[in-house]
């Protein structure tokens, strides 16, 4: 039978686990404050901010809105980090991405304090997760392996393929899907006889940014089949790189588009906020 993993039950209990530890921190006489910084006023932004917000709202934790002007030059961004990055009330510094095209991404990613680093791309951050040291992990990966946990699938001796190689999603979520003891293959644009590939999957991660780009085709009989697509389909309906309705009855467990991969990764973020605010008060 079909194992709809629900990423929005799986979030809501992650958020009040938050919320709990939120809580205990108040009782403490400890504050978790998240600095959500945005550049210009791109739509998809903006809601994306959103629900950042509801979620600290919903948590407990402290949010501060940091708006500059879509015109704003890269010094004036750096500055705004900087004084972030110094002020002892903030734990958590989210830059909204993606910046306008006279900020170069990279130069804002390394200019915020890895301790405060909640969407965990800074390098030290990435290079502890390579060596299997406790650092801040990229939402979007730390949410599937939180989602897989939580739904009862095992990692360990299972072939995972992730298909896609992004510094913030793909590369992140082969490490921790080896962390576990699954034996990984990262796939990507270049990769030969791609559906040969995947086909051998016991945990096929789609991350590449293709709508509907994965059919049956592709997918093992029984697998584990994870979406971390998101995109708006011609008739304006939300979709993943997975092909669902194709896929579905091949699969053995399947994340749902919108209602999966998502809304985690807005819960892990609650989760690196508190993280964050406890390593700060060592």
């Amino acid at each position: 039978m079909l194992q709809i993993i629900d990423g929005k039950a799986i979030s809501a209990q992650i958020k009040d686990e938050v919320k709990k530890q939120v809580e205990k921190c108040k009782a403490d006489g400890r504050s978790v404050c998240l600095a959500v910084v945005q550049v210009g006023d791109d739509p998809a932004s903006s809601i994306y901010v959103r629900n950042k917000k509801k979620a600290c709202e919903y948590t407990g934790i402290e949010s501060v809105s940091c708006q500059l002007p879509g015109d704003a030059a890269q010094e004036e961004l750096l500055q705004l980090v900087d004084r972030l990055n110094r002020d002892p009330e903030v734990n958590g510094i989210l830059v909204q991405f993606p910046l306008p095209p006279q900020i170069d991404e990279d130069a804002v990613i390394r200019a915020i304090s890895p301790e405060k680093d909640v969407d965990g791309f800074h390098p030290e951050n990435v290079g502890k997760l390579c060596v299997g040291e406790e650092g801040l992990i990229s939402c979007t990966p730390a949410g599937v392996m939180e989602m897989l946990k939580r739904s009862g699938i095992s990692v360990e001796g299972k072939e995972c393929v992730v298909v896609g190689r992004s510094n913030h999603v793909g590369k992140p979520m082969g490490l921790l899907l080896l962390q576990e003891n699954g034996t990984v293959t990262f796939a990507h644009s270049r990769t030969k006889d791609l559906r040969e590939i995947t086909k051998k999957a016991d945990i096929l991660v789609a991350a590449m940014g293709k709508p509907r780009f994965i059919t049956s085709e592709y997918v093992k009989e029984g697998a584990v089949v994870i979406d971390i697509g998101i995109h708006r389909s011609p008739d304006n309906k939300l979709c993943g790189d997975v092909d669902f309705e194709d896929v579905k009855d091949k699969a053995a467990a399947i994340t749902p588009v919108p209602g999966g991969v998502g809304l985690m990764t807005v819960a892990m973020l609650m989760s690196n906020c508190v993280k964050a605010a406890m390593k700060q008060e060592v």
